[in-house]
């Protein structure tokens, strides 16, 4: 006889229609939705997107010589494509570039230690499902709303949204 009191199993382990959570549906590829155009992503004051005028490849490297060429260091570039690749999914180009400047982001780190989550600065590059290639970065409002950086500290960053905008916009 079966304790009444013990809860109800309603996982039919029996069923096919039921699975273990170690053995997830397999993946489709549309689980977070239809790829986004540019023209799709949210314009914030936190985030902005801008038209390049240059395919991903060469704004990357655009961004990257002009970054160097301003005194700051770029810590990593990832291929986001590349790294689907290479477990077998596909993405339309798309380049993250970590760059900064420690002088910079130092007093802002000393001011909000939680900004280190959002320093270095990044810039994405990518190309949308119509083959446009966009820029997207972080403005410096981020900071701002995110870790109450006083805004004058905050707009110190400011020149790094402007260069990439002037490297590879239209």
């Amino acid at each position: 006889m079966s304790d009444p009191t013990a809860p109800e199993d309603t996982v039919d382990e029996a069923s096919e229609e039921s699975f273990p959570a170690s053995d997830p549906p397999e993946w489709t590829g549309t689980h977070a939705g239809a790829p986004a155009a540019a023209t799709d992503v949210p314009q914030t004051d936190d985030l902005r997107t801008v038209r390049s005028a240059y395919p991903v490849d060469a704004a990357v490297a655009r961004i990257e010589q002009a970054v160097k060429a301003a005194g700051m260091k770029v810590f990593a570039r990832i291929d986001q494509a590349a790294e689907a690749r290479a477990v077998g999914l596909a993405l339309r180009p798309s380049v993250v570039l970590l760059f900064g400047n420690p002088k910079a982001g130092t007093p802002l780190m000393m001011a909000r230690p939680t900004v280190a989550i959002d320093l270095p600065l990044k810039a994405l590059v990518w190309e949308d499902n119509r083959g446009a290639v966009w820029l997207t970065y972080n403005t410096p409002a981020l900071l701002v709303r995110r870790h109450g950086v006083e805004d004058a500290l905050a707009r110190q960053l400011a020149p790094a949204g402007e260069l990439l905008q002037r490297v590879v916009g239209e």
